[in-house]
């Protein structure tokens, strides 16, 4: 799957999911999409968005994870550019143009205000979870090429 086709798909997911700034909403929504797809298909899924997990994984991100969430540990600032992949191409691309653009998205805002982490676990597993429903077995070990 190429990138453009990747965040399609996640925009795909956010139209269709209960609430679109909720990363387990999101992942619900991209795990049912996934389900009526091909065993293929849902695999390709897993090299775009640990790409993008992978580009993510920057300091200067972590620091505003840091920042929005009270603290970010490894698995805490995992969770978080797996909320971040969440909320879609746009949001994404301009918190690696420049971490401070999370100031002004409305999620962001609202959980400061009242206290909640961001976290996307839900979405790093939305392929594993897929390909399992759809096949009954676990995707490929060497389905993808994994980076930090």
């Amino acid at each position: 799957m190429k990138r453009d086709q990747f965040w399609t798909f996640i925009d795909d997911a956010r139209n269709a999911a209960e609430d679109a700034n909720d990363a387990d909403s999101v992942a619900t929504s991209a795990i049912e999409i996934m389900t009526g797809w091909s065993a293929d298909a849902i695999a390709r899924v897993e090299q775009p968005l640990w790409d993008v997990l992978a580009e993510s994984y920057r300091g200067d991100l972590w620091g505003a994870a840091y920042l929005i969430n009270g603290g970010a540990s490894d698995d805490g600032f995992e969770y978080f550019r797996g909320w971040l992949v969440s909320q879609g191409r746009a949001v994404y691309e301009a918190a690696l143009t420049d971490p401070d653009s999370l100031a002004t998205v409305p999620t962001v805002l609202e959980a400061a205000s009242a206290g909640h982490d961001l976290d996307g676990e839900a979405i790093l597993s939305i392929a594993w979870h897929a390909y399992q429903q759809k096949t009954g077995e676990e995707l490929p070990p060497d389905n993808a090429t994994h980076l930090p």
